[in-house]
């Protein structure tokens, strides 16, 4: 069956979820929106180099175009002034844009164009607004820092905000940033409008715009408190450790911590974000034992047409326990209202999901979900701050809602946040973690899976098993224990069994596997749209907090319905994303992957993406299960956590991907947790994915991840821990048609079992036979059509040349010429890793001051830059040296400048790598 792809429409979704994802701060002195006689000056080099995402695994997307917030005001109609945008392209071009060194290397801000005084006042002149745009990126491998350029304004920010502050009446600032920074020097220069506009893709211009002028008003909410120092946040003093931190904090996480104990350092509260209209909240009736249902009348009393948000928190009974003094446990947004115009809403909060854990038993009740007896109330508003009390009842007694077995509790000893009750409020006082008491081997060997009998190869088909006409176990039974190590192990980055650069395949990785019926399946990241590392180009999407900030469950549905689609046509079949790890702290370098501070809200809107993915019949990997709240040492760091704060913070929004959103694969994180590394935890991946939540799906590892056992220490590459912990598949293996000597030795020797790699590969292939792999294997899959695309032609057009090389390899490319943005693309299959000596032979009959430059990226990652001048049409070799530790490796030659005439590229070894697991670059998905 042909489906249709409208580009033009995926681009209209995607920019009205970047304007209701905008979050305004301030408007004052009638500033916004932007009026047609408005001529605006607008400052800040960012305009040239809008931050459509951040980097790393969770950006890394390769788009036609990125509409900046400047051509967005332009398309709009508003008039810009000219002269200054002149201006700033020429500094630009004097002092290009640093894109930085390697993998996870980006400054996280650019140096901004110095001001002259009599530059702001020359545009003061000409224009009657200002807007600075003040950018940021982040990614993988490195937090923000507590300093200017980072988290704090750089001093040339802040002279430039005095300086227009100085000449401009009405002065407008945008946030182009991935999570929260600093506006304490915002604020204490004065703005007249402050606007988070967040990371939008490659439409985030357009639907800024909207905003702007007024086309859309802003109905974004944060998704984070935002306080007045990062000092106030409870999580500071643990944030950034190199080996072990310990969330002393525990549930008392973002507005939790800030209701109960700090009020007064909150600057703007969790779920708060301005309008150019007003709206009044009306609650109109509650009713309901088990589920309770809240109706709420919604009117717009301004006069411009636009949305609301309505919150629900609960404030639970204190009791033994102790608890925040607000919990979100509801939303909803309302619909385009008009001037006058009012609509009913209707929210449901099971009282099961306003449950505590008690992992102390000071309850009476050790290991349970329970609703400890007394008063709970419900809070109802816009924000969390500005919520009025609306509803009450009182739990005459202690119930039990779900019993569980104790879990991933620690086992060092720390202290923990609990509230003290005092006549004045909560003050903080602290309790003693329990720590485990579980023996964990014996809990493992009690539940070792049943073995299947091997009968060799009946004939049976995985084709027969979807049909029904054989089981999964008469299917499993034919598989050798060399099939079984295959299929537990992903082949990547940039497998040729699958679409080209991406990041894995799984599932039929040997020829035999294959044989049975089996298919490849293909993962990509990311969280925001396709990373397809050749070249081919794609769709970037807003990030995740941005999308969160919509709290618009159904928009974000509709948007994930176009990138499923968009993965057909790619013929993906697993996204690796939504991230929703949790904002334990502001300087997370990965925050603006995942969604918010709030585990209900990342819990929400991540459902509502994977059930837009699944309406077409692809999925997306949930991660970094869980706790992976830094980047500082993400492969070492063990996280200390409470089993209380495990489950009502870390996991609970993975809880409710899988429970409501029908999660089918979820990917483990670098690090440890409590101890052991979550990708051979077995508590983790089978006692509460599989055990409690009834998870039936897939567990992959993050790719080239640490495994270890309890006291032992982790390295990669180690597959025992991983399938005795029922994590399912290890991303990524370099060869995975080889018999890995240890998972067979570990099978004769009885450390592992043959029924536990059989469990795997039936959740392996459980999985695949779903996909849109499965029916491209037996011929019934559906053809995708793209319609409407802003280009002419696309690298996917194209397929993408494989070459064999073992210690030198030579390429003709005396066809290939370069052109500005173009790329030239192909990919290697390795017999040796390590580092190569890269050569290019080019000439140019342009002038010997020209400067030519060619940025060669290995998987994704610019790994060097070779700039040529004119050679009077002499062909010139130039040499670097780039690391190429992926068997199969995308290489992309990406052209700066046009009038390069390309000859040759040469790769030579120089130096192998023996240790593998040593040499392989971080490379999270």
């Amino acid at each position: 069956m042909e489906k249709i792809l409208d580009w033009s429409k995926y681009l209209e979704k995607a920019a009205e979820t970047v304007s209701e994802g905008i979050v305004m701060l301030k408007n004052d002195n009638g500033v916004l929106p932007l009026n047609k006689s408005d001529n605006i000056a607008v400052f800040g080099r960012i305009q040239l180099h809008y931050y459509k995402s951040g980097t790393g695994s969770g950006g890394m997307v390769n788009v036609s175009k990125v509409t900046s917030i400047v051509d967005g005001l332009i398309e709009a109609g508003v008039k810009v002034n000219e002269k200054l945008l002149e201006i700033y392209r020429k500094w630009d071009e004097e002092n290009p844009f640093d894109q930085g060194e390697g993998w996870g290397n980006e400054p996280w801000s650019q140096k901004e164009m110095p001001l002259a005084d009599s530059i702001v006042e020359e545009a003061s002149k000409e224009s009657s607004k200002a807007v600075i745009i003040i950018g940021r990126t982040s990614g993988e491998e490195q937090d923000a820092r507590l300093e200017a350029g980072s988290y704090l304004l750089s001093e040339d920010e802040k002279d430039m905000l005095k300086k227009v502050r100085k000449y401009f009446d009405k002065v407008i600032i945008l946030l182009n940033v991935g999570s929260l920074i600093d506006i304490n020097d915002i604020c204490k220069i004065g703005t007249d409008a402050l606007l988070y506009v967040w990371q939008g893709g490659m439409t985030g211009g357009t639907g800024t715009a909207a905003v702007l002028t007024g086309k859309v008003s802003p109905s974004g909410k944060l998704p984070d408190t935002i306080a007045e120092k990062i000092s106030d946040y409870p999580s500071d003093e643990n944030f950034g450790q190199k080996d072990r931190s310990f969330y002393k904090e525990d549930v008392y996480v973002g507005y939790r911590w800030f209701e109960t104990f700090s009020k007064e350092k909150v600057v703007y509260p969790f779920g708060f974000g301005l309008s150019y209209t007003t709206f009044d909240i009306e609650f109109l009736s509650a009713s309901g034992e088990d589920i309770l249902t809240f109706n709420i009348k919604v009117t717009n009393t301004g006069k411009f047409s636009g949305k609301e948000v309505v919150q629900i928190y609960v404030e639970k009974s204190q009791g033994k326990l102790g608890q925040p003094a607000r919990i979100l446990c509801g939303f909803a947004k309302t619909k385009q209202l008009s001037a006058g115009e009012s609509q009913e809403l209707s929210i449901s909060v099971k009282k099961c999901d306003i449950a505590s854990y008690d992992d102390s038993g000071v309850t009476g009740n050790e290991y349970c979900w329970i609703l400890e007896d007394g008063d709970y109330s419900f809070w109802l508003g816009s924000d969390v701050r500005s919520a009025k009390k609306i509803y009450s009842f009182n739990q005459s007694n202690t119930v039990v809602v779900e019993k569980c077995s104790p879990a991933l509790a620690p086992v060092i000893a720390f202290e923990r946040i609990k509230p003290n009750k005092t006549d004045s409020g909560f003050e903080v006082s602290n309790e003693t973690v329990p720590t485990s008491t579980v023996d964990e081997e014996k809990r493992r060997i009690e539940k070792l899976p049943t073995v299947i009998e091997y009968t060799g190869d009946k004939g049976i088909k995985l084709s027969d098993v979807k049909s029904g006409k054989h089981t999964m176990k008469e299917f499993i039974a034919q598989l050798s224990d060399h099939d079984l190590s295959c299929i537990v192990r992903g082949e990547g980055m940039g497998s040729p069994r699958v679409t080209a650069g991406t990041a894995s395949a799984f599932g039929g990785v040997s020829d035999k596997l294959y044989d049975f019926g089996i298919p490849a399946c293909c993962c990509s990241d990311g969280p925001s749209g396709l990373r397809l590392d050749c070249g081919t180009k794609a769709f970037s999407l807003p990030n995740g907090t941005l999308i969160a900030s919509t709290f618009n469950r159904e928009l974000v549905q509709e948007l994930f319905e176009f990138l499923g689609t968009e993965m057909i046509a790619n013929k993906v079949d697993c996204l690796l994303g939504p991230g929703m790890n949790i904002h334990r702290h502001p300087l997370n370098g990965r925050n603006f992957e995942y969604f918010s501070e709030d585990p209900y809200l990342t819990g929400q809107m991540a459902a509502a993406e994977l059930k837009g993915l699944h309406s077409v019949g692809v999925t997306g990997t949930v991660k970094h299960c869980c706790a992976n709240n830094q980047e500082t040492n993400r492969h070492f760091l063990d996280s200390v956590v409470s089993e209380r704060a495990l489950r009502e913070i870390y996991l609970k929004g993975f809880e409710i991907a899988v429970k409501e959103g029908n999660a089918s694969t979820i990917m483990t994180t670098y690090g440890s947790l409590n101890g052991i590394w979550t990708a051979g935890n077995y508590d983790l991946n089978t006692v509460i994915l599989r055990d409690e939540w009834g998870f039936k799906g897939l567990t992959m590892t993050d790719w080239w991840a640490n495994v270890n056992f309890r006291s032992e220490e982790p390295k990669r590459s180690y597959y025992i821990p991983m399938i005795r912990a029922q994590n399912d598949v290890y991303m990524v293996c370099a060869d995975s048609s080889a018999v890995d000597n240890d998972i067979l030795n570990a099978l004769e020797t009885g450390i592992i079992t043959r029924g536990e790699l059989q469990r795997n590969a039936e959740n392996v292939l459980r999985f695949v036979m779903t996909t849109h792999a499965m029916d491209r294997l037996t011929g019934s899959d559906d053809i995708v059509k793209i319609i409407n695309r802003d280009e002419s032609k696309n690298a996917s057009d194209e397929p993408v040349v494989f070459y064999d090389i073992e210690k030198n390899l030579k390429i003709d490319l005396e066809n290939v010429e370069s052109r500005k943005g173009d790329n030239y693309a192909f990919a290697l299959i390795l017999k040796n890793l390590g580092w190569y000596k890269v050569t290019v032979t080019a000439s140019s009959t342009q002038s010997t001051l020209a400067q030519l430059p060619i940025t060669i990226f290995s998987m994704g990652t610019p790994s060097g830059t070779l700039t040529w001048n004119g050679t009077e049409g002499k062909p010139v070799s130039i040499s670097c040296t780039i690391p190429m530790f992926s068997r199969f490796s995308a290489i992309r030659l990406y052209f700066a400048q046009n009038g390069l005439k390309l000859h040759s590229i040469e790769f030579e070894l120089e130096k192998a790598e023996d240790n593998i697991e040593l040499a392989f670059a971080s490379e999270d998905q």
